[in-house]
Formats: structure tokens, sequence, C-alpha cells
């Protein structure tokens, strides 16, 4: 990185003091670019049917992945060995779980949400997870976002880390065929139900 901004690699210390510093700077900053995609894809889809954002979301952080195939490695791929991200990089973090919420939010309001019950042995998981995460939303609702949020990025993974190879072609409708039932999952009713 350095190189490219035509100087010498140990001069990058002048502005960050440690290599965890540079990491968590680099992190922060890719964890906001993402953040500002999905949340204005968010926005861009304001008044749409809860389905029809849940894509624009969703496929709004797929193009952002492809786009930035090595800074998604950065926030989603192999952790760096001996660094250990602080409690700064959390904010940064939340911001496309946060947007994907918002989606499941706003159908809770407009009655456009059907989650599923979850097993009673899940529960007070349930109950502990919703108090911390979506505190105005019913319990059930997040442990199927955090399942879903953790099945998009991996999708979203296989992609950018080529594990489709010869096995995914038509990547784009095998991609809207999935997050159609990452949507399902998370309770989100298809437009035009009751």
């Amino acid at each position: 990185m350095a190189r490219t901004l035509g100087m010498a690699s140990s001069a990058i210390y002048r502005y960050f003091p440690s290599r965890d510093d540079l990491l968590t700077a680099l992190i922060i900053d890719a964890y906001d670019s993402l953040g500002e995609t999905a949340e204005a894809a968010l926005k861009a889809s304001e008044g749409a049917p809860a389905g029809t954002r849940w894509t624009a979301v969703c496929e709004a952080i797929r193009g952002w992945a492809l786009a930035h195939p090595h800074e998604y490695a950065l926030i989603y791929g192999s952790p760096v060995p001996g660094y250990a991200a602080p409690a700064t990089t959390v904010p940064a973090a939340a911001r496309v779980g946060f947007a994907l919420i918002d989606v499941v939010r706003d159908a809770h309001r407009t009655g456009e949400l059907d989650v599923a019950p979850v097993p009673a042995d899940l529960e007070p998981e349930a109950a502990r997870m919703a108090a911390d995460l979506v505190p105005d939303l019913p319990p059930a609702v997040a442990p199927a976002c955090v399942a879903v949020w953790a099945q998009l990025l991996g999708l979203i993974g296989f992609e950018v880390f080529g594990q489709f190879t010869r096995i995914v072609e038509e990547r784009d409708a095998f991609f809207r065929h999935t997050i159609a039932g990452l949507a399902h999952t998370v309770g989100l009713r298809p437009a035009g139900t009751s």
C-alpha cells in the first residue's frame, strides 16, 4: 500500500504507530465503505415492498464485495494472525447487519413479516439476542437475522474467493434465488401476500 502512495513501506508508521493500528484503520474503512453501500441501497428502495428492499440491499453488498475482493477478504476472510480487532471496529462492522435489520423492522411495521417461532430450547437465547440486537421486534427475529446474515456473507464469500468455479455458472440468478430463500427464513413475506 505504501508503495502505491509513492512512499517507502516504513514511512507508513509515521501515520500509524503499529501494524495493528494500520489494520484497524483499514478494517474500519472497509466496513464503513460496505456499510455506506448497504445503507444507500436501503435508502434508494424506501417505500418498496420488503422483499424488493431485501434484494436491493443484498445485491448492493454482493456488488461491493465483487468490486472490492481484497477489502472483503480483510473483513470477512481468514483472521490476521496475532491481530485482535478492538471494540472501535464494532460500529462500522454493524452497519451491514443493521441495514438488513431495518428491512425486517419495516416489514414488521407494515405487516410483511411472518417469522417462524423458535424451538423451546432456543427461546432463552433468542430473548437474549433480541434484547441486544432488536428489542423492538419479536424475539424469534433475532436468531433468524443472525443466521441469515452469516449465510449471506458465506454465500458472497464463496463467490469472491472462487469457491463456485465450475459449480455455479449462472451466479446472478443463483444469488437472487438464494437471497429469496434467506428472505423467507427471516420471515419476509413475498409482496402481495397477506
